[in-house]
């Protein structure tokens, strides 16, 4: 292959990672303003500004491109608690802290939080969501663990504790908060850190409730 024909290549290995970045950035801002269901491809393929046939070379079916939807928009969500869990602080101050990032991060983007946690969607799509729980429950359970190893929590099932937890910010928060649009914002702050302080009594915690 010559010089000329390997710059080609190369040049059009470029142009199509950017075609597949634009449509993955366009779907997700489209979910982000209408949930998965409305997402519809023509919709993500004008909004990307790329041809239909391009968005379905690049992914097969909508199910396909919603998936890594999913797995892109909730890994950025299991980094961001994953972070404050390894921050400094005792382990009821780094619980609460990835429990609370999480929720403030849901009131911000209510849309999309709905979208990933509670819209009805096609099985493939819940199979990842399944898989974004887990994840978020691995980081509470890591941070429990070392509660009980440090005498803070008392002795329990850390593994069903941060399942829990999931099920509480997922249920208590997101399902009710994400299209309520009658609350203010104060309002649903506050019913966020309910619910997170509702997560640290679950595991034992006695003291005065950590502040983000």
């Amino acid at each position: 292959m010559s010089i000329s024909q390997t710059g080609r290549k190369g040049r059009s290995a470029q142009v199509a990672n950017e075609k597949r970045l634009a449509i993955l950035h366009a779907a997700r801002d489209l979910v982000t303003r209408v949930g998965f269901r409305e997402a519809q491809m023509n919709a993500v393929a004008e909004e990307a500004g790329v041809a239909l046939a391009t968005l379905y070379r690049n992914f097969s079916s909508k199910a396909e491109l919603m998936v890594e939807i999913v797995g892109i928009v909730s890994q950025r969500e299991v980094d961001a608690a994953a972070g404050m869990a390894v921050s400094e602080g005792s382990s009821a101050d780094r619980l609460w802290a990835s429990a609370w990032i999480f929720a403030s991060r849901a009131l911000r983007g209510r849309r999309l939080a709905h979208a990933l946690v509670a819209e009805p969607v096609e099985p493939e799509i819940e199979t990842a969501r399944l898989i974004y729980r887990r994840k978020l429950a691995r980081v509470f359970e890591t941070v429990i663990d070392q509660g009980i190893r440090d005498g803070e929590f008392p002795s329990q099932d850390a593994q069903a504790s941060a399942a829990c937890i999931v099920g509480s910010l997922f249920e208590g928060l997101v399902g009710p908060l994400a299209l309520d649009g009658h609350r203010t914002d104060a309002e649903r702050e506050a019913h966020a850190r309910s619910i997170v302080a509702f997560c640290l009594r679950g595991v034992g915690h006695t003291g005065a409730m950590p502040r983000p």
